[in-house]
């Protein structure tokens, strides 16, 4: 691999993170689905415990549907990013901050949250799609409920 198309893979994985953060954010619930390969390794144990789970992009992206509503705003940010290549698989580590807030109407509170994430990738003929999310939370601030509220 030449030195032009390692640094063309690194753009194109940190486009690919950055992507999934951003739909998340403006809850283009279709959007973040095709990021991600349809089955894939999801975990989010330090924040909720449970065990690690193979779950498909639809059931990924439908729990950020419920608990990431209308009504509750987030805010991401993915920062020093470390990109490994092999081949057609890429990994990808990066330090994460997100910030959700209910609307004034639901009382408004916050919840922080600081951490880092491991986002695994395939090539594919449409690109690089994740394989997998995990998310390890290193420090949380305020109300821990608003993580959790949802709508129904």
């Amino acid at each position: 691999m030449s030195e032009l198309d390692r640094l063309i893979d690194r753009a194109a994985l940190v486009d690919a993170v950055t992507a999934i953060f951003d739909t998340v954010d403006a809850k283009d619930w279709d959007a973040a689905e095709r990021l991600f390969t349809p089955k894939l390794h999801a975990d989010f144990t330090s924040l909720a415990g449970g065990e690690p789970a193979e779950i498909t992009n639809v059931q990924l992206v439908g729990g950020w549907r419920v608990g990431l509503h209308a009504r509750k705003e987030s805010f991401h940010l993915a920062a020093h990013h470390r990109v490994t290549v092999d081949g057609d698989t890429a990994h990808v580590h990066v330090k994460g901050y997100a910030y959700n807030a209910l609307d004034a109407e639901l009382g408004g509170a916050v919840w922080e949250v600081w951490g880092t994430y491991e986002i695994p990738f395939t090539r594919t003929a449409d690109g690089w799609l994740a394989t997998g999310l995990t998310f390890n939370a290193t420090r949380t601030r305020g109300d821990a409920a608003v993580r959790t509220h949802t709508l129904d």
